[in-house]
């Protein structure tokens, strides 16, 4: 199911992003450039990047670098996760391992108010508020953000995940784009 509660022609939406194999700094970097090269993606503002040991089932793995990216984009949900995985794919993304190492990571956390359910995507992710590495740097970007469903301010949300450590890494200029600024293409 998709639900659009208020979309205009430009949609405001949260990409996170996370690395641990190789050099996690420049696969960040590279990934924001390349969203921001996507056909209807602009990547308007970027969090600092913070490093956090691995959560999940598979904790031997290195540390992870996380941030979040603001984003307008002309895209449909579906399609933007559609250029999220090409980026991936782009970037040497494998999946052989579930939540384990990884060279690129992009979730779709947020676009606009909007609520998607259906198979392969839903929207808010469904770790959005679970997770220190996404809503440290999600409320860098947007203190005042409210949770699609609950619409609870997430900032709440996060005094929840104190026992989460997060470490600051690189300044939000770490993960600028090169591209001129502008409209989505």
């Amino acid at each position: 199911m998709y639900h659009d509660r208020a979309m205009s022609a430009l949609a405001h939406a949260y990409v996170g992003l996370g690395a641990n194999l190789g050099d996690r700094l420049q696969a960040l970097r590279d990934a924001v450039d390349r969203l921001d090269g996507a056909a209807g993606v602009r990547v308007v503002a970027c969090s600092p990047v913070y490093e956090t040991a691995p959560q999940g089932p598979v904790r031997a793995q290195p540390a992870f670098l996380n941030a979040v990216c603001a984003v307008e984009t002309s895209l449909a949900p579906r399609d933007l996760l559609g250029r999220l995985l090409q980026v991936e794919r782009a970037l040497g993304r494998v999946r052989d391992v579930p939540q384990g190492p990884r060279t690129i990571d992009l979730d779709l956390l947020l676009f606009g108010s909007t609520v998607v359910d259906e198979p392969g995507l839903l929207v808010p992710h469904r770790q959005l508020q679970r997770r220190a590495f996404v809503l440290v740097p999600l409320l860098d970007l947007a203190p005042d953000l409210r949770h699609p469903l609950t619409g609870e301010l997430l900032r709440e949300e996060r005094a929840r995940l104190r026992d989460q450590a997060i470490a600051p890494f690189a300044p939000p200029s770490a993960l600028q784009p090169t591209r001129a600024p502008g409209p989505p293409s």
